[in-house]
């Protein structure tokens, strides 16, 4: 699943296809990604046409649209959502299931294979979309407040990593970062997040900030090709890993074999040398 440096990716290649254009049409493909809207995909493209986009916004892994009266549409990629941008004459790509035609006579296609990823139209949403409101500011939110997260994360007795994951703590980091932002640490996965102490706290959640805005940097990491930017590129950021993905190989930092075990349905990779459970 995407995480907040691909999400992050595909906000800023929209930013400058959609902030001011209005929407001269809307046309849903199928309807699953749209599901949200009871009254059905012609009321959601009826709905959206000839309203004006700002520009994109986004919480954790969630973005969205804030619309010029005040409303929003809420996106979320799920497993292998996409927005690609278009001429409205171009190849369509296999899994488009929404279209919207722009005043420019661009279309931004929202693209998902699996269907799991979803639009839905926020009421007075453009601010922050009330859907979202519950998930933590992320780690680049600048209005963050760091020290009231460090506290936080310090007095919970939960496996650090459980910690990371949790998008009501702070939003944005999944499986791939909190693995990677562990390593750099070199905290284990396993450690109740109150043992660590607000120092070690501190340093692995900078850690976390930094191990994403590396991977931003790169444009993300593309495992395969339902990972890409607006333009069809992937990020190259899977180059950079230390741990995840990494099973059996060395460890860049002291050479012991990296581990991969399981963790809360899906796999943990760490470093058994430098990332011990104490």
């Amino acid at each position: 699943m995407p995480e907040l440096p691909e999400v992050e990716v595909v906000r800023r290649g929209l930013e400058p296809v959609v902030r001011g254009r209005r929407i001269e049409a809307v046309t849903v493909l199928h309807p699953r990604p749209v599901r949200r809207c009871e009254a059905g995909p012609d009321a959601f493209a009826a709905l959206l046409r000839g309203r004006t986009f700002g520009a994109p916004r986004r919480r954790g892994k969630y973005l969205w649209f804030p619309l010029a009266d005040g409303d929003a549409l809420l996106a979320h990629l799920g497993m292998s959502g996409q927005f690609r941008v278009d001429r409205p004459d171009a190849e369509r790509q296999r899994h488009a299931r929404v279209l919207f035609d722009l005043d420019d006579g661009v279309q931004v296609r929202f693209v998902d294979q699996r269907m799991f990823g979803g639009l839905s139209l926020s009421p007075g949403g453009a601010a922050l979309p009330p859907e979202i409101a519950h998930l933590g500011r992320d780690l680049f939110d600048p209005d963050l407040d760091l020290d009231a997260l460090v506290a936080a994360v310090g007095r919970r007795s939960s496996a650090v990593k459980r910690v990371l994951l949790d998008q009501k703590a702070v939003s944005g980091i999944g499986n791939i970062y909190a693995d990677e932002a562990l390593w750099r640490a070199g905290v284990h996965h396993q450690t109740p997040a109150c043992e660590l102490g607000p120092d070690a706290v501190r340093a692995l959640l900078v850690a976390a900030r930094d191990v994403m805005a590396d991977a931003l940097a790169t444009g993300g990491t593309s495992f395969d090709a339902l990972y890409v930017n607006v333009n069809g590129e992937s990020g190259y950021f899977d180059r950079s890993l230390e741990v995840y993905g990494r099973e059996g190989e060395p460890c860049r930092r002291c050479g012991c074999a990296i581990r991969r075990v399981a963790f809360m349905n899906r796999s943990s990779h760490f470093c058994p040398r430098c990332q011990r459970l104490r």
